[in-house]
């Protein structure tokens, strides 16, 4: 059983330095009946810190699988008008969101990825209204994660599932920097780092990057006005939070129309409950003209068809190889954690907020500035030790911003 103490910093962590929480706020937790020991630590803590009410989303892998087997296709594509309105309501009732992810990587892989899509684009449908809540920072929110038996024997096979999640507890607890004498001052100073990192390239402007690796020769065009962030966010109404826990990332968003050449993933990507890995996509004027994947591929096609957004890309992040997760030399197949162990890009919906006034244009001048818009937003890591990147500033130049996977630009730490 992993030390009580250092769970009781880390639920504290969640609630002070993820979401926010503040006194006399609602908080919503999405959590694994598997984690209910560390959801009521969540709960205690959120009570005593004068939370108004605590709400709790629970899932259960099992029942997903079994839903997934025997459930009708109208059963799984049919979001219920209540659902919606519940999340709905509470964020316009400015709740704290914090989700608790542990999902086990290989939940759904003998399961039609075709159902699987269905169901996810039937989700991302009925819950396109609450998403504006989340990308355009409307409302605190955070996602952290916790050991289960399913994903630590993943990570460290040959173990009992005791003893695997001890040592996912371990880091964890060393990654979110728990292991720390105080977290929170810990984070502050690592929120600092990033900010300072997002500043110097918010000031440069380039008006593209240049990533070349073994398998990747790509250009993403990046569209007048973006805005670098990272370091944590701010709601409309100035609270800070941190969407991410753990983050080592700065991130923006390219062109969803300049966008040319191949790229190639250095991790696994896990989505839909199924494994993708050793897949490479070409670009051209932004959409992905052509696809390969060593395993995965139907997941990978499905994940592409969701619509026409799925097809562009709607982030890019810089990611140095010596952050702590990739130094852990571990693959964690979980997206939260190897996407800040690699500098990755997203298929899908960009987030407003990278690009000047972006939370208050409508969907029409969002596209003219070439911000994509999608029913989903899925990482995939393309960073490795061998990444280089250029920038390409307004008058032609280029200059070094990575090289050999780590940061090149002077003032960068």
């Amino acid at each position: 059983m992993a030390d009580l103490a250092l769970q009781e910093k880390y639920a504290e962590l969640a609630l002070k330095t993820g979401v926010n929480l503040k006194e006399n706020q609602l908080l919503m937790i999405n959590s694994s009946i598997e984690g209910v020991e560390f959801t009521r630590l969540l709960v205690k803590k959120a009570y005593e810190m004068g939370a108004k009410d605590v709400v709790i989303n629970w899932q259960d892998d099992d029942i997903t699988l079994l839903r997934y087997q025997h459930a009708s296709e109208e059963a799984l594509t049919t979001i219920p008008d209540w659902m919606v309105d519940k999340y709905v309501y509470y964020a316009e009732n400015d709740v704290a969101l914090l989700s608790v992810r542990s999902t086990n990587p290989d939940l759904l892989k003998d399961v039609d990825p075709g159902r699987v899509a269905k169901a996810t684009k039937a989700s991302a449908e009925a819950l396109k209204e609450f998403r504006k809540y989340t990308m355009n920072d409307k409302i605190a929110w955070s996602i952290i994660s916790i050991p289960t038996n399913d994903w630590a024997m993943k990570i460290f096979p040959g173990n009992d599932a005791e003893t695997a999640k001890e040592l996912l507890w371990e880091q964890i607890f060393k990654i979110v920097r728990i292991d720390q004498e105080d977290p929170i001052q810990a984070w502050d100073a690592h929120n600092a780092t990033l900010k300072a990192a997002h500043k110097i390239l918010n000031d440069k402007q380039y008006q593209s990057l240049k990533f070349t690796a073994p398998g990747t020769d790509i250009t993403f065009g990046l569209p007048e006005g973006h805005i670098w962030k990272g370091g944590g966010a701010n709601t409309e109404a100035g609270r800070h939070f941190n969407p991410n826990m753990p983050t080592e990332e700065v991130f923006t968003m390219p062109d969803k129309y300049n966008v040319n050449g191949v790229v190639k993933s250095t991790k696994p990507l896990i989505y839909g409950g199924n494994m993708i890995d050793n897949f490479s996509l070409t670009f051209k004027d932004g959409r992905v003209m052509d696809f390969k994947a060593e395993q995965g591929y139907e997941t990978l096609k499905h994940l592409l068809d969701t619509d026409e957004g799925a097809k562009r890309l709607g982030e890019i992040a810089l990611v140095p190889h010596r952050s702590p997760i990739s130094q852990s030399g571990l693959i964690f197949y979980n997206t939260l954690y190897d996407e800040n162990a690699s500098c990755h890009i997203a298929l899908g919906k960009a987030y407003p907020t990278n690009i000047e006034n972006g939370a208050q244009m409508s969907d029409e001048e969002l596209d003219q500035h070439g911000v994509n818009d999608s029913l989903t937003h899925v990482d995939f890591m393309i960073g490795s030790a061998e990444l280089d990147i250029d920038g390409v500033r307004a008058d032609g130049e280029t200059e070094a911003v990575f090289r050999k996977g780590e940061w090149a630009l002077a003032g960068i730490k």
